[in-house]
């Protein structure tokens, strides 16, 4: 598909939705140290937050965050069960719920807190998007097997229409990054790049 019929695409897209937010998902510092290349991806994220902004399109940071104790973990959940006592990891105001400085959040921004891997598990976010009057979701996030797909997923149920910005989405696992945005979320979302998404703002 040339450029500019994926541009074209992406603005008739656009185009029809009353109102477009940006999720920036997992873009933390607890996170981003288990990447080993984060670099490239953070200039992408960091693109897509400018052009968001620019565009005067609204940036949501869903991040993991826990209450002091981790009280929302079950000991017996594979993933987040061995977090269970482990001092204050991805609490409030420990650093791996920390945004990079280069995005950190403008006043009036929101920080959505959830509580699994998907942006929607026990968060208000499904709140916050109807506040903003969202049809239009565009999506970033490490990593692209976890949050993005999990998202992705639960919003296709919630009836909105996504958008997946894969160059600033990553995995651990590459093969696995490539199948999900060449393969498996065409059938579902708009899938494209930084660079053509701000070019359709």
């Amino acid at each position: 598909m040339s450029e500019n019929t994926t541009l074209n695409k992406l603005k008739q897209s656009m185009s029809m939705q009353n109102k477009t937010v940006l999720l920036v998902m997992d873009i933390q510092k607890g996170i981003l140290s288990r990447l080993p290349e984060s670099a490239s991806l953070m200039t992408k994220v960091e693109q897509a937050v400018a052009a968001a902004r620019g565009a005067g399109v609204p940036v949501v940071f869903v991040r993991l965050c826990f209450r002091k104790g981790h009280p929302e973990v079950n000991a017996a959940n594979r993933l987040f069960g061995p977090m269970k006592g482990q001092a204050d990891l991805f609490i409030e105001g420990h650093e791996t719920t920390e945004m990079p400085d280069s995005i950190t959040p403008k006043e009036g921004e929101v920080i959505v807190n959830k509580k699994r891997i998907s942006g929607f598990a026990g968060s208000d976010l499904e709140m916050i998007l109807r506040g903003y009057g969202a049809e239009n979701l565009v999506m970033l996030g490490l990593s692209t097997s976890g949050i993005v797909l999990s998202t992705l997923r639960e919003a296709l149920d919630k009836d909105y229409a996504v958008t997946v910005l894969e160059d600033a989405c990553a995995d651990n696992k590459e093969g696995m990054h490539q199948f999900l945005t060449q393969t498996l979320f065409p059938s579902y979302a708009n899938v494209t790049t930084v660079d053509a998404w701000a070019k359709s703002l």
